[in-house]
């Protein structure tokens, strides 16, 4: 653990302006919350952030959205964060809204190393504007390219020595995905424990896809 774990200044430090993030979470469950302030005391700026939704404007993701830090956002709702939605209507922000479900099969394609989904999902929607439309015996599909980025900030209840992970209850969500999905991984965890203490089968994040282990 000693090469992994770091502190929340040299975590922050290895986010750059303009890159392009994955954050954990949902509704700011699972999200690196402390990191989310790190972020906005550092004052990066210009992101690009993959993520279920942005939360509160005072609240995980939320506040980094709120201090203008992130350019775009590929994402499946904004309604819950004011902010957000001020600023894409001022178009001070730009918002790729996508299904759920295909947003998370765009991750998962993009840590499988494969090129996309199809999907019948947003078939004769908007979410069709823009996208290849395969036919394939007799239906259409929308091709959903896969989603990489450059680094994941994940949220996990456990970590053990050596990076393994696990998520109590409902904090999972797309954290493993993302973990897949990167160049670069930094958990922020709230208990680190010796290895094997954690359970084989409770791993939900192998130790071989995280690079830096944070304390909150």
């Amino acid at each position: 653990m000693s090469k992994k774990l770091i502190t929340m200044d040299e975590a922050v430090s290895k986010i750059k302006d303009g890159m392009h993030v994955m954050i954990g979470g949902f509704m700011a469950a699972g999200t690196p919350n402390k990191m989310m302030q790190a972020l906005v005391e550092a004052g990066v700026k210009d992101l690009t952030v993959i993520c279920n939704d942005t939360a509160f404007a005072d609240k995980g993701i939320g506040k980094l959205i709120t201090n203008k830090q992130v350019k775009k956002i590929i994402t499946s709702h904004i309604g819950t964060n004011k902010s957000t939605i001020e600023q894409f209507n001022n178009k001070e922000i730009e918002v790729e809204f996508v299904p759920q479900g295909s947003l998370a099969e765009r991750i998962r394609c993009g840590g499988a190393g494969l090129g996309g989904v199809l999907t019948p999902t947003g078939v004769g929607t908007v979410a069709e504007e823009g996208k290849q439309v395969i036919n394939l015996d007799g239906k259409d599909f929308l091709l959903e390219k896969a989603l990489r980025a450059d680094v994941a900030l994940i949220g996990a209840s456990i970590s053990d020595e050596k990076g393994n992970l696990y998520y109590r209850g409902t904090t999972q969500n797309f954290n493993p995905l993302i973990a897949m999905a990167t160049d670069l991984v930094i958990a922020e965890v709230q208990e680190i424990v010796k290895t094997g203490e954690i359970a084989m089968e409770n791993v939900h994040t192998q130790a071989i896809f995280v690079d830096y282990v944070v304390k909150s």
